[in-house]
């Protein structure tokens, strides 16, 4: 095989990851297989002498977001958390806990969603801040606290959740297209759809709803994160109104809210106070993915201001999604005094307004079942879809990148029958629950080392590299050890795991497990969130790492935060004598050079 110089220069989609001209270090006349041939077909990013580690650590959806692509100012995350709070699965949460074996009354049930969202916020807030102040996604993120390749055990965990969590929205909004069948081809559209699918869960009718909304996903998928923002924008504008005006018309048809809104809790003293539990704990499960995924999204932030650090979530997400949840209790009120059932999906009530065949019935379930379909299209997009990528393009970043990772997410969707988890609320509050016991414990692991370990002190250059900048003979401070696992976080991952097991295993019904476990399960989040904190912090206490700076004692004043200025990025990574392979940047952002001097390769900081 003979080396050749060459490069390859990207064009503005280059910057979404797609490369133009690929590099290559065979001879051109060189003959190649058929094999050989589909994988340079299948190439995002072409391997050229590059191992598998070193595209692992760095390529182009991970590297630092610079400040042409920092677009995100404070009012489009508001815009991102309106438009994000008006989904079917907020009113959902909202409407389970008046059903059995909840209870509550409306009241009770409005205050628990919204103290849920405000922790949410808060939880959020914590996450983000890494993303704002060093312009990183969460794959670069997580690999400070559980070391340069221990970082994929993370990564791999929510590549799963976020599939299967995209499944599940994609299941959810079916029905918003059957919505929009029935209201345009008749009211016995559903009974002229011969049911040929034998499963108790799922009709024909269902599925050709299910799948229209997962076609219609695919187009928005093209986009990177940093342009997606504009979806929001509209989303945020459309959403509110369908919602309010939603709520005006199901008042206005079942007469107004009627005695239900005045009955008391089927539920008194204790079993009322763990349903409160058990409903704030829903609300919260509902962001696990949100709050471990924030730094993909606070990266594209233009500066860190004092709003874009704390006020953006803290205020935005509580008000947003509370004031969702207050309209879902509301048409859940209004509906059951008119057909004495206790709804706790939106889309039953769309669908009872048909059995009244009026054109204006019609027009009004096709609007507002389009409104509910965009809605949860944005959910899917920003909480799962683009996860699914980021971390895809950790994983496998010689054939994917962030669209590819959404492609393939979205293709794995209906492969798991989610409709199987969405068929009754218990189910559904159920999955909820053990999506966030695995996901608290990850995020208390990274808030740990952050905030307590580390306060705030990160060496960009070596997250991007397994050797240190200074001396390439040394670990980079994030290898940890010879396989760049870092033992503490596992040992506390696993520790706030445990606590929530045994209640899990009785929450799923197929075992009985004792009233403590049940009850400690109840609060999943917490366990697991602050069980890995203490865990984590306790271990580097005892067994400190070396950070780069002095340790910090408990309870000790110190705060090494910087803000990172990566403009450069890709000339300080090539400036310590990086290895070949490493993109060069320019500080236009038009073109990224793949550089292979011969003294380069003589000094490898990336193995």
């Amino acid at each position: 095989m003979k080396g050749t110089e060459k490069s390859s220069d990207f064009s503005d989609n280059a910057r979404e990851g797609e490369i133009i001209d690929q590099v290559s270090v065979e001879d051109d006349n060189e003959p190649k297989t058929r094999w050989q041939k589909l994988v340079k077909f299948l190439e995002v990013q072409p391997k050229g002498d590059m191992t598998a580690a070193q595209m692992f650590l760095y390529n182009h959806d991970l590297r630092p977001v610079e400040e042409a692509r920092r677009q995100w100012s404070w009012y489009n995350y508001v815009y991102f958390w309106i438009a994000d709070s008006f989904n079917i699965s907020t009113w959902q949460i909202a409407s389970t806990g008046m059903q059995a074996p909840s209870n509550m009354n409306w009241w009770q049930t409005w205050l628990s969603v919204w103290l849920g969202y405000l922790l949410a916020g808060i939880f959020v807030s914590i996450a983000s801040r890494v993303g704002i102040m060093y312009h990183i996604s969460f794959p670069v993120a997580v690999r400070s606290s559980f070391g340069i390749y221990g970082s994929l055990w993370p990564v791999i965990n929510r590549v799963v959740m976020s599939c299967i969590w995209f499944a599940v929205q994609t299941a959810i909004a079916g029905p918003t297209i059957s919505l929009m069948l029935h209201s345009i081809f008749g009211k016995n559209l559903p009974q002229r759809i011969g049911d040929t699918i034998s499963d108790p869960d799922l009709t024909t009718y269902q599925f050709l709803g299910i799948f229209l909304f997962w076609l219609f996903q695919l187009p928005f998928i093209w986009f990177p994160p940093h342009k997606i923002r504009h979806l929001f924008t509209v989303k945020a504008y459309v959403s509110p109104i369908a919602g309010f005006g939603f709520l005006i018309w199901t008042l206005i048809k079942c007469d107004g809210l009627g005695s239900s809104m005045h009955k008391k809790s089927g539920l008194q003293g204790g079993p009322l106070a763990w349903a409160f539990v058990e409903s704030t704990m829903n609300a919260l499960a509902n962001f696990a993915t949100l709050i471990t995924n924030s730094p993909d999204f606070s990266r594209f932030a233009k500066k860190p201001s004092f709003s874009m650090k704390y006020l953006v979530y803290t205020i935005s997400i509580p008000f947003c999604f509370s004031i969702t949840s207050l309209i879902g209790i509301l048409v859940t009120s209004a509906a059951e005094n008119k057909y004495g059932v206790t709804y706790w999906s939106p889309l039953d009530v769309l669908e009872r307004f048909l059995e009244n065949y009026t054109s204006g019935n019609r027009a009004g379930v096709f609007l507002l079942s389009a409104s509910f379909a965009l809605a949860q299209l944005g959910t899917n997009i920003s909480a799962n879809s683009i996860s699914f990528g980021t971390d895809a393009s950790a994983i496998l970043p010689r054939f994917l990148n962030i669209r590819r990772g959404g492609y393939i997410c979205a293709f794995l969707a209906l492969a798991i029958c989610p409709w199987k988890l969405i068929s009754s609320s218990s189910r559904f509050t159920t999955y909820l629950s053990a999506y966030s016991v695995f996901l608290s414990s990850i995020a208390g692991v990274i808030a740990a080392d952050y905030y307590y370990v580390k306060r705030g002190y990160l060496l960009l250059p070596e997250l991007y590299s397994a050797t240190k900048p200074s001396d390439p003979s040394e670990r980079s401070i994030y290898a940890f050890s010879k396989i760049g696992c870092n033992w503490r976080a596992y040992a506390a991952y696993i520790c706030g795991i445990l606590p929530n097991i045994v209640g899990f295993v009785g929450a799923t019904g197929t075992h009985k497990v004792p009233i403590g476990a049940t009850e400690v399960y109840r609060l999943n989040f917490f366990m697991g969130f602050f069980s890995a904190f203490l865990v984590y912090s306790i271990l580097c206490y005892f067994s400190p790492i070396g950070i780069g700076m002095e340790p910090t004692k408990p309870f000790e004043k110190g705060w090494h935060e910087q803000y990172a200025d990566v403009e450069m990025f890709e000339q300080e990574l090539a400036g310590h004598e990086v290895h070949h392979g490493v993109e060069r940047f320019d500080q236009n952002d038009v073109s990224l050079t793949f550089s292979r001097s011969p003294s380069e390769k003589q000094h490898m900081m990336i193995v």
